[in-house]
């Protein structure tokens, strides 16, 4: 069975997409911490990131790298963080997240509601800067 990513990807759900290339996707997460939060993923669905090739791993950084640069133009923060966890969903990926301190990455914070409009807005927002 494919993971909500592998579905989301495949445009079976829909999703505030901020861009893709061949390998990879990268998407508004639908609970964010803080507007601008990102997750990247790989399009072939492997739960763990470390279990994907050097290549890959290496590839999905650069990828990473990109919409994190694009975030940082768009909402304007000290730094983009980035967290792997890999828990909650089995297919790997990266949250990018805008913080103005370090206590900005803590997963327990509230999460944001948006709405479909703040969401597209965002999405547009960090894709022109690509």
């Amino acid at each position: 069975m494919a993971t909500i990513f592998s579905r989301i990807i495949a445009g079976e759900i829909p999703c505030y997409k901020v861009a893709e290339d061949d390998k990879f996707f990268a998407f508004l997460d639908i609970n964010p911490l803080v507007k601008g939060h990102t997750l990247v993923v790989p399009k072939q669905e492997v739960d763990y990131i470390f279990n994907l090739s050097d290549e890959d791993l290496a590839a999905m950084h650069v990828f990473a790298k990109k919409i994190a640069k694009a975030i940082q133009k768009a909402f304007p923060c000290q730094k983009v963080g980035e967290a792997v966890i890999g828990l909650e969903v089995p297919h790997a990926h990266i949250h990018l997240i805008p913080i103005q301190k370090e206590s900005d990455m803590l997963f327990s914070n509230p999460k944001l509601r948006l709405s479909d409009e703040e969401f597209s807005d965002i999405a547009k927002a960090i894709n022109s800067f690509l």
